[in-house]
C-alpha cells in the first residue's frame, strides 16, 4: 500500500473533521468569528494539502504498481466536497460587489434599533447605513430591489410581513404593529446564513400609502465587507413572497361572482 495514499486519505479525513467542527463553532458561538474563520480556513488549506499527496500517491502508484488508488480516489471525493463551496463563494466574491448592505430605500433606509447594539462587538459593523457608494454598487447589481407597493390596508400588509419572518424562523428581536398618528409597522430580526450561520440583521419598515401600503427592507451583515449576494437574495425572495401573499388576501376579499339567473319582467 503506498503510503502516498493513506496520508492523502487521512489528510482528507482530518480536513473533513475541522471543517465540520469550525462550522458548529461558528454557528453555536463558541467562539469569537475570526479565530472560528481561522480554523475553517485551515481545514481548507488541509484539504489542499491532501490534493496535491494524492496526486503524488497517483504517481508514485503509476511508476511501481503499488496499491492504494481507492484511497486515492476517496480522498479526492472528500476534498473536492469540501473545497466545492468555498470555490463557488470566491466566484462569487469576484463577480459581486464588495458591500454588505442592501435596502429597497437608499434614501431613507429602515434603522437598527434594537439590533444596533449587538452590531457593536469587536470587527462588527456599524448600524449605520454604509452610504452612497453601497447605494450605487447597489443600484448597478440588482435593480429590481426597490420599496414593495401593496394594494392592502398599512395593518394587514404589517401582518403578513410578520408571518413570512416568522415562517423563516428569523430571530425577531423587535416587531411593533402600526400605530396612530404615524401607523408605522417596524420588524428587527436576524437571519443566518445557510452554511456557516454568520448572523445578519434584518429591519423592516410598513408605511400607510393612501388606501395602500408600502414596505421598505433592510439586510445588513454583522460582519466582513462583502456579502456575496447572500443579503440581495435575501431581499429579493422577501419581496416576492410579500408581493404573493398580498395579492392573495386582495382576491379573498373580492366577492365571488353572481351565478344565479335574474329574470326580466315580460
Amino acid at each position: 500500500m503506498s503510503n502516498l495514499a493513506l496520508w492523502a486519505r487521512r489528510l482528507a479525513v482530518f480536513s473533513a473533521v475541522a471543517t465540520l467542527t469550525s462550522i458548529g463553532i461558528v454557528r453555536f458561538g463558541f467562539l469569537e468569528v475570526k479565530p472560528a474563520l481561522a480554523a475553517f480556513f485551515a481545514a481548507l488549506g488541509i484539504a489542499g494539502l491532501s490534493i496535491l499527496v494524492a496526486l503524488a500517491g497517483f504517481v508514485a502508484i503509476w511508476q511501481n504498481g503499488s496499491r492504494g488508488m481507492s484511497a486515492i480516489l476517496l480522498a479526492l471525493a472528500i476534498d473536492v466536497a469540501i473545497l466545492a463551496y468555498p470555490a463557488y463563494l470566491g466566484l462569487q466574491y469576484r463577480k459581486l460587489p464588495p458591500i454588505h448592505d442592501i435596502t429597497t430605500d437608499s434614501i431613507d433606509p429602515p434603522k437598527f434599533e434594537a439590533l444596533a447594539r449587538l452590531r457593536l462587538g469587536d470587527g462588527a459593523n456599524t448600524a449605520v447605513y454604509a452610504g452612497l457608494y453601497s447605494a450605487e454598487q447597489q443600484r448597478a447589481a440588482w435593480p429590481e430591489i426597490e420599496t414593495v407597493q401593496l394594494d392592502v390596508p398599512v395593518q394587514k400588509a404589517y401582518d403578513l410581513t410578520l408571518e413570512l419572518v416568522t415562517k423563516r424562523k428569523w430571530r425577531i428581536v423587535d416587531a411593533r404593529a402600526p400605530q396612530p398618528p404615524r401607523r408605522e409597522g417596524k420588524i428587527e430580526a436576524v437571519a443566518r446564513t445557510l452554511i456557516m450561520g454568520f448572523r445578519e440583521d434584518v429591519a423592516i419598515r410598513v408605511l400607510p400609502d393612501g388606501d395602500g401600503a408600502r414596505v421598505d427592507i433592510r439586510s445588513s451583515s454583522r460582519y466582513f465587507e462583502s456579502d456575496l449576494g447572500s443579503n440581495a437574495a435575501r431581499i429579493s425572495k422577501l419581496i416576492a413572497d410579500i408581493n404573493t401573499a398580498a395579492d392573495n388576501a386582495a382576491l379573498a376579499k373580492k366577492p365571488a361572482p353572481a351565478t344565479g339567473v335574474v329574470k326580466g319582467k315580460k
